[in-house]
């Protein structure tokens, strides 16, 4: 029996289970197989059946690609680093130290990067955000929206990067600064690029202000989150916002009580994806590392304490740290970890043993730039820029019943 005498349906059922490199092959033999993995429900079912999932690491300017089977991260090693030709390679001089490229986010199986100058954007639009999917090698380019700059003032920006269920569009979330230097206040602005529409929109001024320049948007149910506060004072409380990708909105993430009351040390907070929860980490000046995870989304109960990394037990001196995720046996959790030495920062991944509580590095991985996770998919970077009568009409239905569901945290 062949592929021929089954029904398209079992067909498509088999190949969502393999990876990427394996379709593409089969895709190559005949135009039904063809014809089945570049449809849309293909595509779709593949996302949700294969999940497999890769490792990227940026290094310089350049980014490498670990695939990780059956969840497994024991094996990291160098050797097994793929050089990936991302789409900013042929632009990138290593003599311009002013430019640089970053991670953004992931999300089924795209990732968003950055291209452009170190923390100040360029008004004539030599920063580039692309949508890449590093499996299918395809990429897209996002028009640059510019800012107002002026001689007299510069920009600060974050990027958020993640998809919208309800409408199905991947979004872009932008919060950048214009920083006056006779004002020591921030003007924020924020707007959204939409893939559907492909363009931006202003997004009203939010009532809060980034702590952390440097950092993006983590994503999860459906919102990107940041360390935010309500000021721009260090002495008023760390907030967790999320910006709900339907509803276009700002919310606050409820903080465990020990945190909230916590005065007697200065600390910084950061948030990130441990095992499908959100997670943060409380990093002590001079002490400590608590790695802390939210086992209900939005329920202030469910916080839970994971695991505390002590400083003193770092062969060098650990700034920050950021869990990317668990090994496949649930044992260890593989972290990044900022190590400042000399007044220049390392990144480095190292195990935390959550039995033994014992820290072991990755051997053999150079210093990073950074690091992400994400899944392997047949997900392309462009959608058609305008949805037809049909599908605007079912976006609109979901959109009213998860508007009826949504719960203010």
């Amino acid at each position: 029996m062949t592929t021929a005498d089954l029904p398209a349906e079992i067909v498509a059922e088999i190949l969502s289970r393999l990876p990427v490199q394996s379709l593409f092959r089969f895709r190559s033999t005949s135009k039904s197989l063809r014809s089945i993995i570049d449809s849309h429900n293909f595509i779709n079912l593949h996302l949700k059946n294969f999940l497999n999932r890769s490792l990227f690491l940026r290094h310089n300017f350049d980014i490498y690609q670990i695939q990780i089977d059956d969840y497994d991260f024991s094996n990291l090693t160098k050797s097994i680093m793929i050089p990936l030709n991302h789409p900013f390679i042929t632009k990138i001089n290593p003599y311009k130290l002013n430019r640089t490229i970053a991670f953004i986010g992931s999300s089924n199986g795209l990732l968003a990067i950055y291209h452009g100058k170190i923390a100040f954007t360029n008004p004539y639009g030599l920063n580039e955000v692309t949508f890449w999917n590093p499996n299918t090698r395809k990429h897209r380019i996002i028009p640059f929206l510019p800012l107002p700059i002026t001689r007299e003032n510069c920009s600060l920006c974050v990027h958020g990067f993640g998809f919208d269920p309800v409408s199905g569009d991947y979004k872009l979330l932008r919060i950048s600064w214009l920083v006056d230097l006779d004002n020591p206040f921030y003007d924020s602005h924020v707007t959204l690029f939409s893939s559907k529409t492909n363009s931006w929109k202003i997004i009203p001024s939010m009532p809060y202000t980034l702590i952390y320049a440097q950092i993006n948007g983590v994503f999860l149910e459906n919102s990107l989150h940041w360390i935010m506060t309500k000021k721009l004072d260090r002495l008023n409380p760390c907030l967790i916002v999320a910006f709900n990708l339907t509803l276009d909105i700002f919310n606050e993430v409820p903080l465990p009580d020990e945190i909230s009351q916590e005065v007697n040390e200065s600390f910084d907070i950061d948030v990130a994806v441990l095992g499908g929860c959100l997670c943060m980490t409380v990093s002590f000046e001079t002490s400590k590392i608590d790695v802390w995870v939210m086992k209900e989304y939005g329920c202030k109960d469910s916080w839970c304490k994971l695991f505390t990394l002590v400083k003193s037990c770092f062969s060098l001196p650990l700034k920050s740290s950021r869990p990317l995720g668990y090994s496949s046996d649930g044992s260890k959790v593989l972290l990044e970890g900022i190590h400042v030495l000399d007044e220049v920062s390392h990144s480095k991944l190292f195990w935390y043993d959550l039995k033994s509580e014992k820290v072991g590095y990755v051997e053999g991985i150079p210093d990073l730039n950074g690091a992400m996770i994400c899944n392997g998919s047949l997900v392309p970077p462009t959608l058609p820029d305008n949805c037809t009568k049909k599908e605007k009409n079912r976006t609109s239905e979901r959109k009213r019943r998860y508007l009826l569901s949504f719960c203010y945290v």
